[in-house]
């Protein structure tokens, strides 16, 4: 077997027979790696050979909907866009400690109290130390669950093909190596290959895989962005590990919205699905504090109600910052030169900073009108009416233009007991008829929004 030795990228996944300072692919620096590459044995062809499916006329192809398999975790199925499919490949990543494994358990012992039948592999872990943290969550007395400490990819395909599992949880992919590549484990090869033949398994056996994955230091799953590609489902767990609470984002996913999120708040007793993430994002809402505004905001399908938080303070350098935690930095420049030029607020000379409570990340253009509020309430110090909701999105020239789904937010607002929401003029079309208890304030223009809700008199 003839070996040779290559430079990787273990960022891109770039292969180069010499090393390279910087990757001519993904522009990184000192990302090669060497590694040992050899051709393809005859066992590995016939390995690939067992899963190989003959073309067939797509006319003929038999279909019948089949139910998703419920996870038994509300959360995570609206997430995963109603269940597990068959067959599909779903990748979960995140930081350390931030509750993959934990909910990887939680997944197993729910899907094996419905009849289902899940292998879970533990690469990292012995037996021994998965079945204590089994046993802290409760999920130990199943006997349907079956669980190996193994990261040989040779040796976990035949468990796969003698169990004909349900469903199976490999933890984690950076530990698995395949015997027919040279290189080491987690390295780029090892990663993609090993991928690979698990989805390849998945899709001729119709097992569902879900895949765990490590991240860099960026935040992204650690390998080549080719693993993303090759999976059908990719989940991130955001959240710092010194929080409780935790959400769950799917940023690709072939069978569902990749809009929704999970909400779960981290316990003793494992990680649980919090029903109503509104109220936990506003629980620690301070009273009569300037430059913090409520606004909601669209995940999916879900409006959720999230606190906006400013500070505006006299710059001691010699240009002004501006700060923005969970809202995007750009939006941010642009609502305060909308400010400046459209309100004349002298905003060029202070630091600003943003944040948004609860540590949610906000895209949905309608907290533009409550970012612009709570920044002009920090700075001219002034309260903002009390109970009061805003929304809309603002534009260059200061005008408030329309939002969607304004009669969902409006009642998640109510459901809380708000008792005003200052919204766009031209949603207020559409909903002339609403006969709730909340105070509809329709808005055309920036400096208009600012006169009703900067209404109360300087605390001062």
């Amino acid at each position: 077997m003839k070996t040779k030795t290559i430079f990787t990228c273990q960022n891109c996944g770039y292969q180069s027979p010499k090393w390279l300072g910087r990757c001519p692919d993904c522009n990184n620096w000192n990302c090669f790696v060497e590694e040992d590459y050899s051709v393809p044995t005859s066992k590995s062809k016939e390995r690939t050979a067992l899963y190989r499916d003959e073309p067939v006329l797509l006319k003929d192809v038999e279909f019948k909907e089949e139910s998703r398999l419920k996870t038994g975790i509300s959360e995570l199925d609206r997430v995963l866009g109603g269940g597990i499919v068959s067959g599909s490949v779903i990748l979960i990543g995140g930081d350390p400690g931030v509750g993959k494994s934990t909910i990887s358990l939680q997944v197993s012992n729910q899907l094996t109290k419905q009849g289902s039948t899940v292998l879970y592999i533990s690469g990292e872990e012995s037996v021994q130390q998965t079945k204590l943290r089994a046993k802290r969550l409760g999920s130990h007395e199943s006997d349907r669950l079956y669980i190996v400490n193994q990261t040989d990819l040779s040796l976990i395909l035949e468990y796969i093909k003698k169990l004909k599992p349900d469903v199976v949880i490999v933890d984690s992919i950076q530990v698995i190596f395949d015997p027919g590549i040279s290189s080491s484990c987690g390295s780029v090869s090892q990663v993609r290959e090993c991928a690979g033949l698990l989805t390849q398994l998945a899709k001729t056996s119709g097992t569902s895989i879900f895949i765990i994955g490590h991240v860099t230091k960026e935040g992204t799953i650690a390998g080549p962005r080719v693993l993303e590609h090759i999976v059908d489902t990719v989940l991130y767990f955001e959240g710092d590990r010194f929080s409780i609470y935790r959400i769950l984002r799917a940023v690709k996913n072939r069978f569902g919205s990749t809009n929704e999120i999970g909400v779960f708040e981290m316990s003793s007793q494992g990680l649980t699905e919090v029903k109503n993430p509104s109220e936990i994002f506003l629980s620690e809402k301070p009273e009569n504090v300037t430059g913090s505004v409520v606004t909601s905001i669209f995940e999916g399908s879900r409006p959720l109600l999230v606190e906006i938080q400013s500070l505006v303070s006299r710059s001691s350098f010699g240009y002004a910052r501006r700060r923005a935690q969970g809202f995007d930095s750009n939006r941010l420049s642009l609502l305060v030169a909308v400010l400046e030029k459209r309100i004349g607020l002298a905003l060029e000379a202070e630091d600003i900073f943003i944040n948004v409570a609860g540590g949610i990340k906000v895209e949905d253009p309608a907290a533009d009108l409550a970012v612009s509020v709570a920044i002009a309430s920090a700075f001219r110090d002034r309260l903002i009416i009390s109970a009061a909701v805003v929304l809309g999105e603002v534009g260059l020239s200061g005008e408030i233009r329309s939002i969607s789904q304004i009669l969902l937010r409006i009642n998640e607002a109510e459901k809380l007991g708000f008792k005003h929401c200052i919204i766009p003029k031209n949603n207020h079309k559409g909903i002339k008829n609403y006969k709730g208890d909340i105070e509809i304030i329709p808005v055309g223009t920036l400096s208009e929004a600012l006169d009703i809700a900067l209404a109360v008199p300087n605390k001062k």
